[in-house]
């Protein structure tokens, strides 16, 4: 939806390679490796950008700040905080007090580790902890939440919104900058009282680095306009995306803040991962 927009933009034909693939390492790598002239960039999430790069155990061949040139973020993905509908909270204040009543009671899902890392800045909010099981995608963590054996999950936009509208889970907060429009009786973190959260499910575009700053600002200006078409966002937005661009200048600095937070937060907390 993106590169149909950007053509518009810029007059010519922008396309699409998949390269799937270990956390989407693969893509980074071809592009860290291209040619910096404007022509290859990546969209490039918490996967290929902060979560595999700040993991000791990860082989991963580039620097995610000496190999690339950030160009404009694409915006967010949508996350909710549900629970299982039989769990006694129907707001976030009564979860954390619950689980610091409780300790050793609850039991959190993660389906990735962003979903992880945004439980543990959750919980410690209270002093609370919840024991950890991680799944391999959201769609078996969602079947055991559903069932009881899990008590609560950040999960993304394209598998919340029917489940809490059939009352198979209860949606608590989005950490999205607004109501999503998939469940717009939601509130986000911001008016729940949980700004503590700062991982975040982005995207963003990165170059090869040594991109020229003026191809740079123009294929980022383009990005824009792109992302904030009324029509284009309408498109992202029933996918569950929020889409929004920044110049490069303010991408750097996010980018900064979002790897910082990620770091620091696996190393405050101990957490390894599997």
């Amino acid at each position: 939806m993106i590169a149909q927009g950007l053509g518009r933009q810029i007059r010519q034909q922008v396309v699409v390679e998949n390269r799937p693939g270990a956390d989407s390492t693969i893509a980074a790598n071809t592009v860290a490796k291209a040619d910096p002239d404007g022509y290859t960039f990546v969209l490039g999430t918490n996967s290929a950008m902060v979560a595999m790069p700040s993991r000791s155990d990860a082989v991963v061949n580039y620097d995610p700040f000496k190999d690339f040139t950030p160009i404009s973020s694409a915006g967010q993905f949508s996350m909710f905080l549900v629970v299982n509908p039989q769990l006694p909270v129907k707001t976030v204040d009564e979860l954390l007090a619950f689980a610091k009543a409780n300790p050793g009671k609850l039991n959190s899902a993660s389906s990735n580790s962003a979903s992880e890392l945004a439980m543990v800045q959750l919980l410690a909010k209270a002093d609370a902890k919840a024991l950890n099981v991680r799944y391999k995608g959201d769609v078996p963590a969602l079947t055991d939440l559903m069932s009881g054996r899990v008590n609560l999950l950040f999960t993304t936009g394209t598998s919340a919104p029917s489940l809490v509208k059939d009352g198979r889970a209860r949606a608590l907060f989005t950490l999205q900058p607004e109501r999503s429009p998939l469940l717009p009786d939601v509130p986000t973190a911001s008016e729940v009282g949980v700004d503590q959260i700062t991982i975040l499910p982005w995207a963003g575009f990165f170059g090869p680095a040594g991109m020229p700053a003026d191809v740079t600002a123009t294929l980022s200006e383009a990005l824009q306009k792109t992302l904030s078409d009324p029509e284009v966002r309408r498109q992202l937005a029933e996918q569950g995306f929020e889409g929004y661009g920044m110049s490069p200048q303010q991408f750097t600095t996010f980018f900064r803040e979002r790897y910082d937070g990620w770091v620091t937060t696996i190393r405050d907390n101990n957490i390894v991962f599997e």
